[in-house]
């Protein structure tokens, strides 16, 4: 390490580091191979990589990215004019502005990778697509990276999905829960609705700045397709927008893992992705078996007829997608109380509040692993539990009813108390902090 040191210098050694996936001070060619396509342009076929074989009756799905940039006004760190942020730092985000690839055409089979394991037929039980290899005794992955490890299995599709938002997106996250979970939305006896979840992040910036990870909240969606993976009816993923903050970012200032972390959150408008309609055969044949061609004598494409889904069973959306959340969440098990619920709750039954108050929302993919953490070992019985959804909302709204001086006291005291980004405290039901 230390001849390593001598001979690269700091910033060397930190980009080395980077690329050096088992720190064996060695490169291998699996390892190099991320400097070696961004220098020759060249991108070769990764042996991961399943084969795809050409199937002249396979069906091609065309997908749109949608994607409005991050608005910067949201960022806390603007509400100083980013005073001391690094514009290089932030060169990676205020650059992507548009998806990298705007349109894509996949085949319908590669979409397999959303089919439920044969152990999990029943509406709304969850199975993983990609395993959480993270919990709270594995740690967390390192932040000194640029490139992500070739995608393997199942891997391989959210990756080219991402990948149509960004050149770099890491499918497993540095922090647990990472991967992605799904469940059965709706049966028919040729189709399946699949709800699913996915953690994954973006890494914005590449050498000589440092690292920008862009951690969205939650991907989720859905998808309707045939259960031999022959059809595509339907496709959707996308980043909820429904709440005021939802990506996580973090940025390193100096050439070590144990350097300075900056960390913020923004508001994402719009990031998804969406079929612009059933899949189609890539080759059409007429009555007799001969190959046609696939646009009509004027040159439009032929228009195909769909028969109608019928469904025999299925769940709302919103349960489906509660039992994902849970799935990824074990904490989220408990019954969570709004702020003024849980104390007249804690109250009647003579119990202590635990408040988790945060900027951010617990359930999506953007806090700190501390919060994990705690939230995945199992909870006490004597506590009502509450959490906050933005710490600056919550306290103007109850400071400012002033109607009930009891709630507004007991938004003083949790305020009082609140550090960025998170803050867990234990009270008593009249407030006062243990």
């Amino acid at each position: 390490q230390e001849l390593a040191l001598k001979s690269l210098g700091r910033d060397g050694l930190f980009l080395f580091s980077s690329l050096d996936t088992n720190n064996d001070l060695y490169l291998s060619p699996e390892e190099f191979k991320p400097i070696a396509e961004k220098l020759t342009g060249v991108a070769p076929g990764s042996e991961s990589e399943e084969e795809e074989m050409p199937d002249p009756s396979g069906e091609t799905l065309s997908i749109v990215a949608k994607f409005q940039p991050l608005v910067m006004e949201t960022m806390t760190k603007s509400k100083d004019g980013f005073l001391g942020v690094s514009h290089v730092a932030l060169s990676g985000l205020r650059n992507w502005t548009t998806p990298a690839t705007p349109m894509s055409v996949m085949l319908a089979r590669q979409f397999k990778a959303f089919l439920p394991p044969k152990n999990k037929l029943d509406l709304g039980e969850p199975w993983w697509i990609i395993p959480s290899e993270l919990n709270i005794f594995t740690g967390y992955l390192s932040n000194n990276r640029f490139y992500p490890p070739p995608p393997k299995g199942k891997e391989i599709l959210i990756h080219k999905l991402l990948s149509m938002f960004h050149p770099r997106p890491f499918v497993k996250t540095r922090f647990a829960p990472q991967g992605a979970v799904a469940c059965i939305q709706a049966i028919s006896p040729f189709y399946y609705t699949i709800a699913f979840r996915i953690h994954a992040e973006f890494q914005l910036n590449e050498p000589p700045d440092f690292p920008f990870w862009f951690s969205p909240g939650q991907f989720t969606g859905h998808i309707i397709l045939s259960k031999d993976s022959s059809h595509v009816r339907e496709f959707k993923l996308f980043v909820p927008n429904s709440r005021s903050l939802n990506v996580d970012m973090e940025w390193l200032y100096g050439a070590s893992e144990s350097s300075n972390m900056e960390v913020d959150i923004g508001y994402l408008p719009q990031m998804e992705l969406e079929s612009t309609g059933p899949s189609i055969p890539s080759v059409i044949h007429d009555e007799n078996g001969n190959a046609i061609d696939s646009r009509d004598p004027s040159g439009e494409p032929i228009q195909f007829v769909f028969e109608e889904i019928t469904w025999q069973q299925e769940i709302p959306w919103e349960e489906a997608a509660q039992k994902l959340e849970v799935a990824m969440y074990p904490f989220k098990k408990v019954s969570y109380l709004p702020f003024t619920q849980a104390f007249e709750r804690a109250k009647a039954e003579k119990k202590l509040v635990h408040s988790i108050l945060l900027w951010g929302a617990l359930d999506d993919h953007v806090l700190l692993w501390s919060v994990f953490s705690y939230g995945q070992c199992s909870p006490p019985t004597l506590f009502c539990w509450f959490w906050c959804v933005q710490a600056c909302f919550f306290g103007v709204s109850l400071q400012s009813n002033r109607e009930n001086e009891f709630y507004s006291k007991l938004a003083d005291l949790h305020l009082e108390k609140y550090n960025f980004p998170v803050e867990m405290i234990i009270c008593l039901p009249n407030g006062t902090v243990v």
